[in-house]
């Protein structure tokens, strides 16, 4: 990506909430097409292969769609390179099970398999362009902002490192911790926003010396490394969700998150599969996330939505472009660069 694209991306909400308010008025989105609904309704049912926490956000977010349709949402939880993978299985089997789909990273590659539906509903129009696909596969639901979370336990509040320096520091030696999997939210997608700051030859020597802090690598999903942090197992994790540590220190738990720059921004997309046994209920369930009614179950849900007008409730966790700055990654990006990634990360550290 460009910086000119990257500055875009990191100002869109900024430059877009005011600009796409006033286009709102005079284009207003349309409420979903009655043939759609009758059609989703006719089929009764869908199966939703997301990457969301069940209980905080895919649980709220199918028995919001069941009560407003009657239509039911079998959803099956798992992360994106599993979703993927799933699909593809499924796809090549010619037995698709999966209606829609969500992921960070998932889109891009069952594109070049021919698995994902070339469709998008109208109320894409109000959204940014930058998170809406140009090609029509995709459109984005919220954003993920990626920045390190540490134990206010361990590390006192007011003393924990702020730059990508400070994490050199020997007295963190032996208490950091990530995702060891390949994942824009494990430390493959450290590395990217290392390199995307420092540029290839300093940013992989930061690297070498970051790998004598003897970093612990745990292959489960960033959720569960953040868990692992709040336990007291680790001081600092380097790469998870902003949000999820807004919302467990909103339940006591004793974590913060540090807004290190610049953070590794992704998107979260939705897609309908090709052959989905219930394409009109796929179809009426994506329309409905990204409609204002479930872009405000992702803001209840602590998570940042991508409606210019639906504004996330805690607005620290959103970069500004200025004050906190963010590299995006689109999900074609992640696809094309993960393998180089993914390689560093195992030369250097393992």
């Amino acid at each position: 990506m460009s910086h000119g694209a990257a500055r875009v991306f990191a100002r869109a909400w900024l430059a877009s909430l005011c600009l796409l308010a006033v286009a709102a008025l005079s284009h207003p989105a349309r409420a979903a097409d009655a043939a759609l609904i009758a059609a989703a309704k006719k089929e009764g049912q869908l199966t939703w292969y997301t990457t969301q926490i069940i209980n905080q956000f895919a649980r709220p977010a199918a028995e919001a769609f069941e009560k407003k349709y009657g239509i039911k949402v079998n959803y099956v939880r798992a992360n994106s390179n599993e979703v993927a993978l799933r699909v593809l299985n499924e796809g090549r089997a010619r037995n698709m099970q999966a209606d829609v789909f969500d992921g960070t990273t998932a889109t891009a590659s069952l594109k070049k398999e021919g698995l994902v539906a070339k469709w998008l509903p109208d109320n894409v129009s109000r959204l940014p362009k930058e998170y809406v696909d140009q090609e029509g596969y995709w459109v984005a639901t919220n954003l993920y902002v990626l920045t390190p979370g540490y134990n206010t336990e361990l590390v006192k509040k007011g003393s924990e490192p702020r730059t990508f320096q400070d994490l050199l520091d020997p007295k963190y030696k032996g208490k950091l911790v990530w995702n060891s999997t390949s994942s824009s939210s494990a430390a493959p997608g450290f590395v990217a926003v290392v390199l995307a700051s420092m540029g290839e030859e300093k940013g992989t020597a930061y690297l070498r010396e970051l790998a004598k802090q003897n970093v612990a690598g745990l292959a489960v999903a960033a959720r569960q490394v953040l868990d692992q942090v709040i336990a007291g197992e680790y001081a600092i994790a380097l790469n998870i969700f902003n949000n999820h540590a807004v919302i467990s220190a909103a339940k006591g738990a004793p974590v913060d998150w540090i807004p290190m720059q610049p953070a590794l921004g992704v998107l979260s997309v939705i897609s309908v599969t090709k052959d989905a046994p219930h394409p009109n209920a796929g179809r009426l369930f994506l329309e409905f996330l990204i409609s204002e009614e479930g872009q405000k179950i992702y803001r209840a849900a602590d998570y940042l939505p991508v409606d210019p007008n639906v504004p996330p409730k805690d607005l620290s966790l959103r970069p500004d472009g200025e004050k906190f700055k963010v590299v995006f990654k689109t999900p074609e990006e992640i696809d094309r660069e993960m393998p180089r990634w993914t390689q560093l990360y195992q030369s250097i550290f393992r």
